[in-house]
Formats: C-alpha cells, sequence, structure tokens
C-alpha cells in the first residue's frame, strides 16, 4: 500500500497513532536510554503495523494485557534506519514496545562534564529533526501523523530534565528523580524533545521563562529578556499564541543549529549570547514557527519549503515591527546572500534547488540549506507585493486557521491558494519557484538607504566615521559581499582598524574568518581553529570547514581540526562537516 512519505516506513493503510506514554531511564554510564513506549492507536485494528526505527535494540512487543506481541525488526537501511512489524490481533488498540537505544543514537548527544559550562555533570539532549525521533523511540516517524504524548524521565537526582511540553511533576524516591511531562497538543513526532543537565531558570514575563546553565543563565536571561514583547507582536500580525508557554532553553556550544521550534521549550544555541541582543532575530524564528511549522506543518520532508519560508517571512514581519523596515531589509539582503551560496553550493545538483523536491532515496540532511528558507521568501514577498499587505495579511491568518494541526503538501497549498487568492501564482511566476531551479528572474530584491550606503563601500577599507553605527547585519553583509580576490594587504588593514578577528558577535566572526582565510591571513587561521573548537553550530562549521578544504594550503589542517574536535559536535553536524571534507 502507499507509502506517503518517502523517509517513513509509515503505510497509509495501517492504522495511525494517537498517543504516546514514554518512560525513560537515561544512563550516563552506557549512554542509553532504557525505556518503553506505549502506543495507543486511533481505533482498534487487526494486521502488520510498521514502525520507523533506528538502531533500538528491541526487547519485547506486548498488547494492554501483557501479551506478547509477534514482531519482526528488519535490517537496516542506510536513510530509513529498521522497519519494526508487528502483528496486531483484531481488537488491539494500545501495544507497548520495551526496548534501549544505541550509545550512537543520531537524534541523541551525550555530554561529558568537561564539555558543559560548569563542567561538573553530564548533559544531554535530543534533536530529532527531519527524521532522527525514530533512533529515540519507535514510532511513526512522519509529520503527517501528529500525536499527543506524556513522558516520564528517570534521571540522576542532582539534574533536571525539561522537555518541549508541559510539566505535571518530579518525584525523588530513591537516588534518582522522576520527571513527569505532557504534551496536550498533537505535534509531529520531529518536535519530540528533551534534554538533562545541571540547568537553572528565570522569569522573562507571565508567559516565558529562560533555562540554561546555572553558569550561563543570567547572561542569557538579559539577551533574552525582551521576548514577551517579541511574543505580544506576533500574535498581534497571527493569531493567539496556542502554547501556553514559550519558554527557552539555552544549549551547549555543540547544538547543531541556530534554533529548534520545539513547542514550548525552544532550544537555542548560546552563539546567541552575543552581549548586545543583536542575534536575537533567531528567537523571532523560533517564535514564528510556533504558527508556521508547529500548527501547519509540511507533510514530509518534500514539502519542507513550507515549514521554513513562512517562518523565514513571519520573523522578519516580527522585526519589522519591533526595529523598522531597515532593520528587516538588512535581514533579508543576508537572506538573499545566503540564498546565492546556496544555489551555488548545489551548482552540480540543480535539483536541489526547487522548492518542491522529490528526495526518495535522499537523507534529508544531506540536502538542507537555505533554499526553502529563502527562495520561499522571495515567492511570498512576490505574492503581498501583487495583492498589497492587507490582501495577504487576511490569506495568511486564514491560511493558519485552515491548516492548524495539519500536515499538508505544495500540492495543497496550491488549492488552497488558488481558492483564497485567485490568479496570483501565475502572476508572481510560482512555477519558477517551486519546479525550476535556481533564482527566479522576477524574484523581488531587498532596497534601503542603508544597503545602498554599504553597496558604496563594498571591497573598501571604510573610516571609523563611516561605520560608526553599523549593526551587526550591516558588518556580516559588508563582510560577506567582500570579493574574493580581496588582498591580503586590505584584510590586514581591516583588522587593524577593526580588530574583526576578536569579534565576539559568532555572525560577524565568521563571515569575517572566511574573507580572511581566503586571502590567507594568517591570524585568521589560528582564530578559525580555535574556534571550531568551541561551537557546533553547522552554520558555522559548514562555511569554516569548507572554505580550509577549498585551499590546498588548509585542506590537511582542516581534517586535523575536523579529527581534533569531532566528538564535540552533534552526529548532524559530524555527519555534515564528513562530507564537506571528503569533497574537498
Amino acid at each position: 500500500m502507499p507509502r506517503l512519505d518517502p523517509h517513513s516506513y509509515n503505510d497509509s493503510s495501517q492504522p495511525e497513532t494517537e498517543s504516546l506514554d514514554w518512560k525513560a531511564r537515561v544512563d550516563f554510564r552506557t549512554r542509553r536510554l532504557h525505556a518503553e513506549v506505549t502506543l495507543t492507536l486511533k481505533e482498534a485494528s487487526a494486521g502488520p503495523l510498521d514502525l520507523d526505527t533506528r538502531d533500538l535494540d528491541i526487547r519485547a512487543v506486548v498488547d494492554a494485557e501483557g501479551k506478547p506481541l509477534p514482531f519482526l525488526l528488519s535490517p537496516p537501511e542506510v536513510i530509513l534506519g529498521s522497519r519494526l512489524r508487528i502483528e496486531l490481533p483484531a481488537g488491539v488498540r494500545q501495544l507497548t514496545v520495551r526496548y534501549r537505544t544505541s550509545p550512537e543514537a543520531s537524534a541523541l548527544q551525550w555530554l561529558e562534564p568537561s564539555q558543559t559550562a560548569g563542567r561538573q555533570h553530564p548533559f544531554l539532549f535530543s534533536q530529532c529533526q527531519a527524521i532522527h525521533a525514530r533512533s529515540v523511540v519507535p514510532c511513526q516517524d512522519t509529520p503527517r501523523i501528529r500525536i499527543r504524548y506524556k513522558a516520564a524521565l528517570t534521571i540522576p537526582k542532582a539534574l533536571k530534565a525539561v522537555m518541549a511540553a508541559g510539566f505535571v511533576r518530579r518525584e525523588e524516591p530513591s537516588v534518582e528523580a522522576v520527571e513527569h511531562y505532557e504534551m496536550p497538543q498533537p505535534i509531529p513526532p520531529y518536535l519530540l524533545a528533551f534534554a538533562v543537565g545541571s540547568l537553572a531558570s528565570k522569569e522573562l514575563g507571565p508567559r516565558s521563562r529562560v533555562w540554561a546553565e546555572p553558569e550561563v543563565l543570567e547572561a542569557a536571561a538579559a539577551e533574552f529578556e525582551d521576548v514577551d514583547a517579541m511574543l505580544r507582536v506576533a500574535e498581534s500580525l497571527f493569531s493567539p499564541y496556542g502554547w501556553e508557554r514559550f519558554d527557552l532553553l539555552t544549549m551547549p556550544p555543540s547544538f547543531p543549529y541556530g534554533g529548534m521550534e520545539n513547542p514550548r521549550l525552544t532550544f537555542l544555541t548560546p552563539t546567541l549570547l552575543a552581549g548586545d541582543k543583536s542575534l536575537v532575530n533567531v528567537v523571532a524564528h523560533e517564535l514564528a514557527h510556533s504558527w508556521t511549522g508547529n500548527l501547519v506543518t509540511n507533510a514530509s520532508a518534500e514539502h519542507f519549503w513550507l515549514n521554513e519560508s513562512f517562518t523565514v517571512f513571519a520573523e522578519r514581519r516580527i522585526l519589522e515591527a519591533l526595529a523598522g523596515s531597515e532593520v528587516a531589509r538588512l535581514h533579508a539582503a543576508l537572506g538573499r546572500r545566503s540564498l546565492e551560496t546556496a544555489i551555488e553550493h548545489f551548482r552540480a545538483q540543480p535539483q536541489w534547488t526547487v522548492l518542491r523536491t522529490h528526495l526518495a532515496g535522499v537523507d534529508p540532511d544531506e540536502v538542507f540549506s537555505q533554499i526553502p528558507y529563502e527562495k520561499g521568501y522571495l515567492m511570498l514577498c512576490a505574492m503581498e507585493e501583487r495583492v498589497g499587505r492587507q490582501a495577504f495579511d487576511a490569506y495568511l491568518r486564514r491560511y493558519i486557521e485552515t491548516f492548524s494541526f495539519q500536515a499538508l503538501t505544495t500540492e495543497d497549498w496550491v488549492a488552497f491558494t488558488e481558492r483564497e487568492l485567485p490568479g496570483v501564482l501565475a502572476q508572481v511566476h510560482a512555477e519558477d519557484y517551486l519546479h525550476k531551479p535556481g533564482i527566479p528572474a522576477s524574484a523581488p530584491a531587498p532596497r534601503s538607504h542603508r544597503l545602498e550606503q554599504l553597496q558604496r563601500l563594498k571591497g573598501t577599507v571604510p573610516s571609523a566615521e563611516a561605520v560608526k553605527d553599523w549593526t551587526a547585519a550591516e558588518w556580516q553583509l559588508f563582510l560577506e559581499w567582500m570579493p574574493a580576490d580581496t588582498s591580503r594587504d586590505t584584510i590586514k588593514a581591516l583588522d587593524e582598524r577593526f580588530q574583526l578577528t576578536q569579534s565576539h558577535n559568532s555572525e560577524v566572526l565568521v563571515a569575517w574568518l572566511v574573507a580572511a582565510l581566503r586571502a590567507h591571513y594568517a591570524p585568521a587561521l589560528e582564530r578559525a581553529e580555535a574556534f571550531l573548537g568551541e561551537v557546533g553550530r553547522m552554520k558555522y562549521l559548514k562555511p569554516l570547514y569548507s572554505t580550509l578544504g577549498a585551499s590546498k594550503d588548509y585542506r590537511a589542517r582542516a581534517r586535523e581540526v575536523f579529527k581534533k574536535y569531532a566528538e564535540r559536535y552533534h552526529p548532524i553536524a559530524r555527519q555534515g562537516v564528513e562530507s564537506i571534507l571528503s569533497r574537498a
């Protein structure tokens, strides 16, 4: 029967999961979760039930009365993992799988105390997007099927467990503690998220708090203190916030993304802690996902652009409301630059530069890029320009209302848009965005006075007076726009005047290091090597390793640095860097 998601063994003719009841004991010594999960189906059924797993040690499968159920764990496929087929007798609506995870589970990163800020306790966190939930719990690991869940995590008493769910209670029956959580709203499996470590919290507002290791809590609270204002602006633009709380967890440096929009508890990279709130647009992005992604979800990775392009559009509307249109346009220009870089990266594989992809046999992590974010954003901007902001805002609100707590395909979106805004897709040449490679010639481009000023300074060494009011976004654009053949003397002059090698803003620093490494500026090599040992965010690892790997002088050093720091990176990030260096 049909498999509607190429990255799941789920058979659409089989019953769907309604909820999970998950119990797991966290074992830092063996780096395993010893777990069981009870699945409740939407209806009683009989016959085969296929679940997704990856590297799980399945111990038993039983029905609600504890009677064993026949099951077969198939040999693993490289991308999908192993199919767990369970034979259900007539009338079964609930079943329990007992299992343990692998020490190499692709969704989990186990950190030694030395890899944390406090250096006293270990740390564990999950990252399930796009198809890694199956390495934590056997499930129908497709965003098509949303689930509610309850969870009980058994952890060392000295530590705290947090989840992207509602806190219920903590019990301390022995040397261990049990933390109970519940997610009442149905979510796609990739939003299952938790962390365990030495954690403390501070309230930011009536609906938000920040969690972090105690050593970085005050810095995180200061950086994110305006989150409630951001939340109110988002509600005014879209609809009331539907997840009760918007809490933030500041992750260890090895977290592979800028942020992850886990509902009720967004995960954020510590690289956002610049000390001046200059990188909090990432928080706006993850907040926007509360509507576009968490409420309205792509049906599979082939439609990933539906999650991200709407979220980028919403993020920049929030930024515009909070900081003005000039700032929003600076970020749009940065997005356009990242899109051009991604298009160039896939020049030999143009099929990955369309929005509506076809990914059978393709690992979604391998083709992850800024294309679904920024190319889709340009299409939505073109639509807004065509129909006007008022009409587009009304369309966006109807879109969210219509598809809340549902998953949809590109084809569903096209049909909805044709009903709501007849003819607009043809007017903006939507086919060029959805199904043709590259950036459409008709795509809108950001324009502003500050962008024009930056363009005039491109490739120069500006005066201190000229840059005294620059934001971090302007510095980043200026550096990313530097010609690839910029001389070492120009690079040296820039560093002497502005001390860019010592920048504490990670976005500015990486843009600078890429430009300086191309010019073989020696201080940049030393700083890049140190920085690659300090962070695990793929947005920074990929351009730095790519730049080093592209130089015959630096290629061997790049491999040495990766060998030195690979264990600090999340499995998803390690895979990405290995791919870069293998092509170098």
